[in-house]
């Protein structure tokens, strides 16, 4: 018997703004996606998926390697059989249809990265409700690497607020942050140190706002490991937040724990 349904939140987005007014590739991270979804598995739990469309995410090529689960290439076969087979990655709602099952049936949510959230997840009004429910219930709300930055759609003016990032005004992005449910809370995200070597080596272009900046303007009190690419977990009340990739096997355990302590098992 299933411990409870976590609803699994993805991107549709394949690419993002850069600097010199071209886009580059992006989506979804295979090891962001797939950790955190088996181990939910595992611990008992339904994972459900939907996506602001209803279409499976598109994987970000990056992401793409057994460099991604620490060289083993036996689990990362797994994954990406997982990834192309699993039911549960091909039968996805969208994010109303999940909001009309009813989020009281969902005991948590777990948003991957990929930069793919930084496209559509923080300006979509149904990201935002879904959001707002699970703070309001303090029910866990796991977002990982470029993940967190979805929590932006719970905000009343969150396309404004992104707008504002993209022309450069950091103060007219604190006035449309206002009425953000996360200001004040500790978290984490993938940080400007970590994002130059995707635009250094992925993108060959920089990005028009990094993550930190945006969710420190957004009132969030925002945290990062004095290495790159360290894993690094942080919790507040409800809201459990991962730095980068590599930070998949810690999220999810902390999401298990967080949700075995809510659920009473």
């Amino acid at each position: 018997m299933s411990k409870g349904k976590v609803l699994i939140i993805g991107s549709n987005a394949t690419r993002i703004e850069t600097k010199d007014g071209r886009t580059g590739a992006t989506g979804q991270y295979l090891n962001e996606t797939v950790v955190p979804m088996l181990a939910l598995i595992n611990a008992g739990y339904e994972v459900v998926l939907a996506t602001p469309n209803g279409a499976k995410p598109h994987m970000d090529e990056a992401s793409d390697s057994a460099e991604h689960f620490g060289g083993d290439v036996s689990a990362y076969e797994k994954a990406r059989a997982f990834w192309a087979n699993d039911t549960s990655m091909n039968s996805g709602l969208t994010l109303r249809g999940a909001i009309e099952q009813g989020l009281d049936n969902f005991a948590a949510i777990f948003v991957p990265g990929g930069q793919g959230p930084v496209v559509d997840l923080m300006i979509d009004p149904d990201m935002g409700e879904i959001a707002r429910h699970f703070h309001e219930k303090g029910k866990p709300s796991a977002y990982l690497c470029h993940g967190p930055m979805a929590t932006v759609a719970a905000m009343p003016h969150a396309r404004e607020f992104r707008s504002a990032l993209v022309a450069g005004d950091e103060a007219k992005a604190r006035e449309w942050a206002k009425g953000w449910q996360y200001a004040g809370y500790k978290m984490t995200v993938f940080s400007d140190t970590e994002e130059k070597v995707v635009e250094d080596y992925i993108l060959h272009a920089k990005l028009y706002f990094n993550m930190i900046e945006a969710l420190t303007a957004a009132g969030g009190d925002v945290g990062k490991t004095k290495v790159d690419f360290e894993p690094n977990v942080v919790i507040d009340r409800e809201l459990i937040t991962g730095q980068n990739p590599r930070s998949d096997h810690p999220i999810a355990a902390a999401l298990i724990e967080a949700l075995d302590r809510r659920q009473g098992v």
